[in-house]
């Protein structure tokens, strides 16, 4: 390979390794929120799922909330259909990283589904989850037991 060569392909690698990671890293965004803590829970407004496309809405939102020890991940599964997960690993309890349809443990790779479940271990539990109401735009996750 002569060095024209080289560099065409090298500048060209670089290129393109880029933009990949620039076209991934914008279909991975994560909308996070306080949400307003109430005294028996945490209120959410719906609207935090909707996107800029009209009709379109995101997978999760992230609560965080400083008077809460963890995040909760609230998932969307439709209108009235949401599951709120405590983020904390019930393996050793770090906190948890949200990769799409699933949560993964950066300690040691456990990994729960958008429901909670465990689906690899070394967690041998599932996640506390939190009942979740819709009323009125208004997600009310009951945080009694925490």
């Amino acid at each position: 390979m002569n060095r024209k060569e080289f560099i065409v392909k090298t500048c060209g690698a670089c290129l393109g390794a880029a933009a990949i990671s620039g076209l991934l890293s914008s279909c991975a965004t994560t909308q996070f929120t306080t949400g307003r803590l109430t005294k028996d829970g945490l209120l959410i407004d719906t609207k935090e799922f909707e996107t800029k496309e009209k009709g379109k809405y995101r997978l999760y939102i992230v609560v965080r909330n400083d008077e809460l020890l963890y995040p909760v991940c609230v998932y969307r599964f439709s209108e009235n259909d949401y599951a709120a997960l405590w983020m904390q690993c019930a393996h050793q309890g770090a906190e948890l990283n949200v990769a799409g349809e699933y949560l993964q443990c950066p300690a040691h790779g456990s990994e729960y589904n958008n429901r909670g479940k465990v689906t690899n271990g070394p967690a041998d539990r599932d996640l506390r989850t939190f009942p979740v109401t819709v009323m009125n735009h208004q997600l009310f996750i009951d945080l009694r037991k925490v």
